[in-house]
């Protein structure tokens, strides 16, 4: 007998390796362009005082956070392909004694599962 292949679902899919790559440019572009208006901050804005070695210091940790964060990823956990095709247990059809009267009537009782 032939097995059925499960089929994944697409919501449930990683992210294309190309759009996770673009991810991660634009983050690294975002950083450094804050790094750049940070240098500009430090050089511009006077007087000079302890904000200037904020901007400083930002300018030199920022290109460090920003290949951390371009090589980290946009997703760290795992994702697994989930199937479409779930098994429901369907509520079994009970069937009304046939009356000599009229057609056969189907009747289906449904109930939760946490009820007992």
């Amino acid at each position: 007998m032939k097995s059925k292949r499960a089929v994944p679902a697409v919501t449930s899919l990683p992210q294309s390796p190309q759009a996770e790559g673009d991810h991660r440019v634009r983050r690294y572009a975002l950083t450094m362009t804050i790094r750049i208006i940070c240098f500009g901050l430090m050089v511009f804005v006077q007087p000079y005082g302890w904000y200037t070695w904020i901007f400083a210091i930002a300018a030199a940790v920022l290109p460090y956070i920003a290949v951390v964060f371009a090589n980290a990823g946009s997703d760290s956990t795992e994702t697994t392909a989930e199937s479409p095709m779930r098994e429901v247990e369907a509520p079994r059809p009970v069937v009304a004694p046939l009356d000599e009267a009229g057609p056969a009537v189907f009747r289906i009782d449904e109930s939760r599962r946490d009820e007992s």
